[in-house]
């Protein structure tokens, strides 16, 4: 990719952003209200964070990888479904995750 396609794709990636931003601005405040909405706009953030422990847990440029850190992720989801403490999750998903790469 030349560094002009690379800047016409950040302007063009700005400007719709801002273009977003801008007609938020403008929805009537009786649509945001609505319970529907109010519902899928809670569903949002899990959503993205789902997504994104998956792509860094187990994708490797583009393919699906089963490695250590899928062994992080599965103790992150125990201990999470376990209600351990956040710090408590964190530590055992690194720990597992060390422990098969130094056993693998």
């Amino acid at each position: 990719m030349s560094s002009t396609t690379a800047w016409m794709v950040v302007g063009a990636t700005s400007a719709l952003c801002f273009s977003i931003k801008l007609f938020g601005y403008y929805v009537p405040e009786r649509w945001l209200a609505h319970p529907r909405l109010q519902r899928v706009n809670a569903l949002i953030p899990i959503s993205l964070l789902s997504a994104l422990v998956v792509a860094e847990g187990l994708v490797s440029k583009t393919s699906v990888v089963i490695d250590h850190r899928a062994a992080g992720v599965a103790v992150a989801l125990g201990l999470l479904f376990a209600k351990a403490p956040f710090p408590v999750v964190v530590v055992g998903a690194a720990g597992a995750s060390a422990l098969v790469y130094h056993l693998h």
